[in-house]
């Protein structure tokens, strides 16, 4: 019953960095599932795949996927981590740093090769999985995300933030 007063929903961000984004079609196809069941619980505050304006502040959840290749990524990083009670790893780019952060490992004449690339696109010197910029709080890994682990943290921070 309807009193004036909104049911507190989940507030949550969904992000990507530098992967090939296969979480984030994980994720829409799981909406496609379970959207009924969270319409009413979670509010998409930021998810560029979902809407064109999206809102990094006063979120509970973030979930961020892919691996840190640049200041400015980083910079967005710690902003999500500020504005986030709670982030979430998701996918192997963004929990150990590979397959992305294969360049660090790549020798002096390959390192010479990529470096123009590098200076174009204000890539920092090496990649880095999200552990490495700010506190991460769960990890829900593979490549794709294995989306019964993240189906359960999803169900997990519902009950911790009192929504279910």
């Amino acid at each position: 019953m309807y009193l004036g007063v909104m049911p507190k929903k989940l507030r949550i961000g969904w992000f990507s960095f530098s992967c090939c984004e296969d979480s984030t079609i994980i994720f829409t196809e799981l909406l496609n599932d379970h959207y009924r069941q969270w319409k009413d619980k979670i509010e998409f505050c930021s998810a560029l795949v979902l809407r064109k304006k999206s809102t990094v502040k006063d979120l509970d959840v973030a979930f961020v996927e892919g691996a840190i290749t640049s200041r400015k990524q980083e910079e967005k990083l710690r902003q999500i981590r500020r504005e986030s009670k709670k982030l979430v790893a998701i996918g192997a780019c963004a929990c150990i740093g590979m397959p992305s952060s294969q360049r660090n490992l790549f020798n002096e004449k390959t390192n010479k090769e990529i470096q123009n690339i590098l200076i174009r696109f204000n890539y920092a010197k090496t990649v880095r999985k999200l552990s490495e910029v700010v506190n991460v709080d769960d990890f829900v890994h593979g490549c794709p995300m294995d989306e019964n682990i993240f189906l359960a943290t999803v169900n997990k921070y519902l009950k911790e933030f009192k929504i279910i």
